[in-house]
């Protein structure tokens, strides 16, 4: 761990530790993959005192990427399903976050990690430079440090799609996106949230060693 990783650390926490601005709204961001696969027999309906059973053969059916935007301050998630993670996918997420998602911010604050296409030269890649300005002048880039993806809060909330919505076999895009949606709207309409108490404090104190080494290095 080094003072560029520490400085990096403080600045996303003492992000976290501000109070919620409507006109500056805290957006985490990331990306997870999902593996569609199909049966190749179908599945043997439950029955009283018999499971259902599903046989182990299965067919792949390619890769679905998944973006999930995540507001921790209003309970909010969001999916968005691509072919794939590129520039131009990432560029329209920011747009949609800028367009459709907070048309009245001011200003919104974007936390997500070193991935190469998480910059705003995918934005000019993908729209007229005159777009793609309009596009960055809403919105505020904050990275992680480099393999330090437990600090990004989108990342819990991943966990938890993973485990109810994502924990089965999903054979095509158009059921994995129905079964994304369904699980975002029950989130949403619990304003499900993360009770986030890591803060710089905390960080001092459990890193300690970390923050020796550097003041002993000086």
């Amino acid at each position: 761990m080094n003072a560029e990783y520490i400085a990096q650390m403080e600045h996303i926490l003492d992000i976290y530790a501000e109070p919620a601005d409507i006109k500056r709204p805290l957006i985490n961001f990331d990306e997870a993959m999902k593996q569609l696969v199909s049966e190749v027999t179908p599945p043997v309906p439950m029955k009283p005192k018999h499971p259902q059973k599903q046989d182990y053969e299965y067919k792949r059916e390619g890769m679905a990427n998944i973006y999930l935007f995540f507001d921790r301050h209003n309970g909010w998630r969001k999916t968005k399903v691509t072919e794939f993670k590129k520039a131009a996918d990432f560029a329209h997420c920011m747009k949609d976050l800028v367009d459709i998602h907070y048309p009245q911010a001011e200003l919104i604050r974007v936390v997500m990690d070193n991935y190469n296409t998480h910059r705003a030269a995918s934005l000019y890649k993908t729209f007229p430079a005159q777009e793609a300005r309009r596009i960055m002048k809403k919105l505020e880039f904050h990275y992680t440090p480099k393999h330090a993806s437990w600090l990004n809060m989108v990342e819990i909330e991943i966990g938890n799609m993973n485990q109810q919505c994502l924990d089965r076999r999903m054979g095509d895009r158009d059921f994995l996106i129905q079964e994304l949606e369904a699980w975002e709207s029950r989130r949403n309409q619990k304003n499900a949230t993360i009770d986030w108490m890591f803060n710089v404090d905390a960080a001092r104190k459990k890193l300690n060693r970390a923050y020796e080494k550097l003041t002993c290095q000086n």
